[in-house]
């Protein structure tokens, strides 16, 4: 976990700030333009109440000045400065830019070679979140925050200089203004830390419930939910906003609070001034300029009193960044690699056990796949069936046992050389908001002619007849525009696409109409040719044909065999088989078959 920002340990602080030189400390030419400039700026700052001491010592009362000096100087000065706040501020936006550029990269890369884990412990708007907003916004505060930092801490010192110069008595009382600060800006930044870190939950808490009302907004209006989730979403935010507004009321004191104490030093200062001025020991040049320079004390100040708030705030937000880098780890896989394999597989006791759950998912499981074959896998929900074959692309790690493809354990494959050998087609189906081609290819350039082939031999050619831009259609969100049919006859084009040695069908039709089963059935007939394919399904139409049934019940294989060696049996896959059939009074086998659900 991160730090809390205490003034009183900079050393810690600074080794917070340097997690981040990899991806903001460069490019060095911003960097050294910013700081220079930032110098000018600074170091220009006193010549401004400087400029007051020669205009009335010498230029009212004495006439010794020329006329065009001081206004000469004064648009020089300003001139110089002007140019020199520009340049700062380009350079600073390109620094901010190109941090930002290269730590999103950095946590994206994460994102796609993260363990599984990741996404069942966080939210997917949790993570855009971090990804895209808190990565802006903590990139532009924190930046902007330390460059006003080194800019006011530098005029600070040379308006300090220039007073001490001026009066070191009277200066001696202006210094006494800075522990006040300080003890003001220690006690308010701890509660702005963790009034911060508490806000960044509440905000990713309140997407949350955004994105869960938006992605099921069928079944909360099916269900007249509107009330409760209406009741969630203004609990949520009400607690959101209590702790904005003691955010803003501990940011905001700062300020009165370093202005009331410049106001007590000030009127110190104009009553020791007075005295020495009855004793002829200062000028009027030298005490209106002294004033004057004590006055620009303020704005400084003000400002490295409000720092606390966009550092804690800018840090807690790119820490999590941080943090989703270093300490998310990513997918590990062997260096074995093949172009395409036979697709011989092996189970050997393979156990599954997931995390805060009492029982086994998959337990003791022993199987082996020959190449070409067809293996059937059905049972009730949560019997470990998608368990099971989510172990092959290793989306799901083995707490125990192995399993072999062409001989050679899983966990020796190079990840990528691995899931090339798979072909998914899946109940869930995924578009990304991209052309149709894009989609089909996807991780693949896309080749037209091998794309539209695929869509043919999919049943989908009169779809795509029809769109306006053809393949280069764009699909839109998850292609919610077209049909579950169409929809997961794309994701069997895909599959052609992808040409994979082993495919693997997770309830391919289990969402569909009669006549769109009956399309994906044939598309999926094609696509079964010369390929291992294991099917897990609730309907026999789409496993009648396997060489093999496996029976899944408790995690366990309870059963396997043909489909006629099963029903002889008289276990638990007949017992399906007849409670599917219960209501239904077929004439054949064939159309008995047809209809059946697994319950």
């Amino acid at each position: 976990m991160s730090t809390p920002l205490d003034p009183k340990t900079p050393m810690r602080l600074i080794a917070r700030l340097a997690r981040l030189l990899p991806y903001f400390g460069k490019p060095y030419s911003a960097w050294i333009l910013v700081f220079l400039t930032t110098v000018v700026m600074s170091l220009t700052e006193p010549m401004i109440p400087a400029l007051m001491k020669p205009l009335l010592d010498k230029g009212f009362t004495q006439g010794a000045l020329a006329i065009w000096m001081v206004p000469v100087a004064l648009i020089g000065l300003f001139g110089v400065r002007g140019l020199a706040s520009f340049s700062a501020q380009v350079a600073l936006a390109k620094v901010t830019n190109n941090g930002m550029l290269i730590l999103r990269r950095a946590m994206f890369d994460r994102l796609l070679d993260a363990k599984l884990a990741l996404f069942r412990q966080q939210s997917s708007s949790a993570l855009a979140n971090t990804l895209v907003y808190e990565v802006q916004t903590g990139s532009m505060m924190l930046v902007n925050a330390l460059t006003t930092l080194v800019r006011d801490s530098l005029t600070l010192v040379s308006l300090v200089g220039y007073l001490l110069y001026l009066n070191w008595k009277l200066t001696l009382i202006v210094t006494t203004l800075f522990p006040a600060v300080a003890f003001v800006m220690r006690t308010l930044s701890r509660r702005l830390y963790r009034l911060t870190k508490d806000s960044q939950q509440a905000t990713d808490e309140l997407a949350y419930v955004v994105e869960e009302n938006v992605l099921a907004h069928r079944d909360v209006r099916l269900q007249a939910a509107q009330a409760s989730q209406a009741q969630r979403f203004n609990l949520l935010g009400e607690s959101m906003s209590r702790l904005n507004m003691k955010s803003t009321t501990a940011s905001a004191a700062m300020t009165p609070l370093t202005q009331m104490l410049a106001a007590f030093a000030l009127s110190a200062v104009i009553s020791v001034a007075l005295v020495q001025s009855a004793g002829q020991t200062t000028s009027v040049g030298g005490f209106a300029a002294f004033v004057s320079a004590m006055l620009m004390l303020i704005a400084p100040i003000k400002h490295l009193s409000e720092l606390a708030n966009p550092i804690t705030r800018g840090l807690a937000a790119l820490e999590r960044g941080l943090d989703l880098i270093a300490l998310t780890p990513s997918e590990s896989g062997g260096s074995f690699a093949m172009p395409r394999a036979q697709g011989h597989m092996r189970f050997k006791r393979a156990s599954v056990i997931y995390p805060d759950s009492n029982s086994a998912a998959l337990e003791r499981f022993d199987f082996e796949v020959q190449p070409g074959e067809t293996i059937a896998i059905v049972g009730a929900s949560g019997s470990g069936k998608t368990t099971l074959v989510n172990l092959l692309p290793r989306f799901v790690e083995l707490s125990s046992g192995s399993i072999e493809l062409d001989g050679v354990e899983l966990a020796q494959w190079d990840l990528q050389s691995l899931r090339a050998q798979f072909a998914l087609v899946s109940q869930h189906v995924l578009m990304l908001n991209d052309s149709i081609a894009v989609n089909i290819a996807l991780g693949q350039e896309p080749d037209r002619e091998r794309v539209t082939q695929c869509l043919r031999s999919a049943n989908l050619a009169d779809l795509i007849a029809d769109l306006p831009q053809g393949i280069d259609t764009i699909v839109g969100h998850n292609a919610m525009q077209l049909s579950g049919g169409q929809r997961q006859r794309l994701a069997i084009a895909r599959a052609l696409y992808k040409n994979a040695p082993i495919l693997i069908l997770d309830e391919a039709t289990s969402a569909l109409d009669t006549e769109s089963e009956r399309a994906v059935q044939e598309a999926l007939q094609g696509l079964m040719q010369q390929r291992t394919t294991l099917v897990i399904a609730h309907r026999l139409s789409t496993i009648q044909h396997a060489q093999r049934i496996v029976v899944m019940a408790g995690g366990r294989m309870v059963e396997c065999g043909s489909h006629a060696q099963l029903l002889a049996a008289q276990g638990t896959y007949a017992q399906l088989y007849q409670m599917g059939f219960a209501a239904s009074s077929p004439t054949s086998a064939d159309e008995l078959g047809a209809q059946i659900r697994l319950r």
